[in-house]
């Protein structure tokens, strides 16, 4: 990693990454990727398009030992073509590598293998039916999430999970067009759609969809909503200001200093000691301590007198 970095602020957690991974795709990713490792699904994970890392942070935390990660931008390497030249420049003008790789290592060890290219060279750098776990986030372009698609398709194990981000965002339709074309003709299968993701798989989903019906059913702020299209089962969630599964500080954290506790009030006295006593008289005004200071004797004196009269009478 170059220094050109180095004076930058590292994140403490991992809200503090630049990046658009709402809580309700972090419960997702966790569901999936939690299910493949409990069942015993053994895969490397690919995530084509890092912006900042957020998402492969998140991913870097479910690597079993044995397993590759494997992510893939341009940063600043040249575009292919001019269409997604000017797309990086106009979206992602402060998207480098050292970024990237200085915000990954403030929560793990070690880098992922990251390839500084455009996703068409997927295919010929990640192994065939090698990963169980495919997040696409790259160009918002339709000729090259057609590809990215194809490239996920190849790369995914036999019940494997692909991720497609802005699939129905109004500023991305060639997303939205490649996505349901797999779905319609390539043989893309829905899980369940969250509000910027469609999660799906070339296999049976029905199983997995049943998990998340009744984890979207214990949610109290995540709703639900089950349709029909073309064949598929659709399964809509969308957040009520979900909060996310707890994730591990980076190594940067350091927790806040307590506050400084107020000092306890006094106790109250108990009865029966002098100071629980009958109530003190009126407190005297400041000019009728000073006159009875300077009056002599005698008119003090009688001026007290006078006073414990008038009580005496009250």
């Amino acid at each position: 990693m170059n220094t050109v970095y180095e004076d930058k602020p590292r994140p403490r957690q991992l809200d503090d990454v630049r990046g658009w991974f709402p809580p309700l795709d972090q419960v997702l990713f966790e569901k999936l990727l939690t299910r493949q490792e409990t069942l015993g699904e053994r895969g490397d994970l690919l995530e084509l398009g890092v912006f900042m890392g957020k998402s492969a942070i998140f991913l870097g935390q479910h690597l079993q030992d044995g397993e590759s990660f494997t992510v893939c931008d341009l940063f600043e390497s040249e575009a292919p073509d001019d269409a997604n030249g000017a797309e990086t420049a106009k979206s992602y003008p402060t998207l480098t590598r050292d970024a990237f790789e200085a915000n990954y290592l403030s929560f793990h060890d070690e880098l992922p293998r990251v390839l500084a290219a455009p996703s068409s060279v997927v295919p010929a750098e990640v192994k065939p039916k090698s990963c169980r776990f495919v997040h696409i986030d790259a160009s918002h372009l339709y000729e090259h999430v057609h590809g990215d698609i194809a490239a996920a398709r190849d790369a995914l194990l036999p019940g494997g999970v692909v991720v497609l981000d802005d699939f129905r965002s109004e500023h991305t339709p060639g997303v939205s067009i490649a996505t349901w074309e797999a779905v319609l003709n390539r043989g893309l299968r829905p899980i369940c759609l969250s509000t910027q993701k469609l999660y799906a798989t070339w296999d049976d989903p029905e199983t997995i969809q049943d998990e998340i019906i009744a984890m979207a059913q214990g949610l109290e702020k995540c709703d639900l909503s089950l349709q029909e299209a073309a064949g598929h089962r659709i399964i809509r969630l969308k957040s009520r200001g979900l909060t996310a599964p707890s994730f591990p500080f980076s190594k940067h954290y350091v927790a806040e200093p307590a506050p400084a506790e107020e000092p306890a009030a006094p106790a109250a006295p108990k009865q029966g000691s002098p100071s629980a006593a009958a109530p003190k008289g009126p407190r005297r005004s400041k000019a009728a301590r000073l006159a009875i200071d300077v009056l002599p004797p005698v008119i003090t004196r009688a001026v007290r007198r006078g006073r414990a009269q008038k009580r005496a009478k009250v």
